[in-house]
């Protein structure tokens, strides 16, 4: 079978780093091919706040996560990675696209992209089943996703079946810590969309399509029309990471 070919895409900063580490080492450990790619080709860096101080202590990463996240950020992979504005970039050599989250403001570089967007509108297409292209998202990663529009103006998961992180946690995590923090845990500032709310707004059946657990236990969902995978928060990372690599493996037979 051959090497399957990974493509991480990030902003230059503020992804969590657990939801950037875990899923990088599972894929490793599986033996795959791992490149990440940021807008100009410069070294991402993770939300910093998950992974010194107090704020990590109380909010972020577990050792182990910044244990990983540490090795990987010396890796050649990270520290030279590919630049997706670049005029010669393409996401058709991979197998699978991954996007990690993160509520830092910094995410929104990727989010927002007109040249991501333009990316994944023609790739994601070409997930639908049979394919051997997969793409998983998680937390507001799956926002690069929903914010991606086609040729008729819907987003490109319209169809899908999807998770992201929970509106109630990220409210629970935005007015628990607002005293100290400000408005660190809204991406877009204190009044805009949760995460959830954003996602569901771009589904053709929210009630039906979207899919949420409020349980700490691991949850992913996947989707049955395309090679699509979701997960909503950290907790998940390394079960969507299993599930990842299952359905990339399968589609290689």
């Amino acid at each position: 079978m051959a090497t399957a070919k990974v493509l991480i895409a990030m902003a230059d900063y503020g992804h969590d780093p657990t939801e950037t580490a875990v899923p990088y080492s599972a894929f490793k450990q599986a033996g795959f091919e791992v490149q990440f790619a940021t807008e100009n080709g410069k070294a991402p860096e993770c939300d910093k706040k998950m992974l010194r101080g107090i704020t990590q202590k109380l909010l972020g990463a577990n050792k182990s996560a910044v244990k990983s996240y540490d090795e990987i950020a010396k890796t050649a992979e990270y520290l030279h990675p590919l630049s997706w504005s670049s005029p010669d970039f393409s996401l058709d050599s991979y197998n699978l696209v991954f996007l990690p989250g993160g509520h830092e403001k910094g995410v929104r570089q990727i989010i927002d992209s007109p040249i991501i967007h333009k990316q994944l509108g023609q790739h994601f297409p070409a997930t639908k089943k049979p394919s051997k292209k997969t793409v998983a998202a998680i937390c507001h990663g799956v926002m690069v996703l929903s914010e991606t529009q086609n040729s008729e103006g819907k987003s490109i998961i319209h169809e899908c079946d999807t998770t992201a992180l929970p509106g109630r946690f990220e409210q629970v995590a935005f007015w628990g810590t607002r005293a100290f923090l400000g408005d660190y845990y809204k991406t877009y500032g204190v009044g805009s969309d949760n995460v959830e709310d954003s996602v569901r707004k771009r589904l053709d059946n929210p009630a039906k399509q979207y899919k949420n657990s409020l349980l700490p236990s691991p949850f992913v969902v996947q989707d049955e029309k395309y090679n699509y995978l979701s997960g909503r928060f950290p907790n998940d990372a390394q079960l969507l990471a299993e599930q990842t690599i299952a359905l990339v493996k399968s589609t290689m037979l």
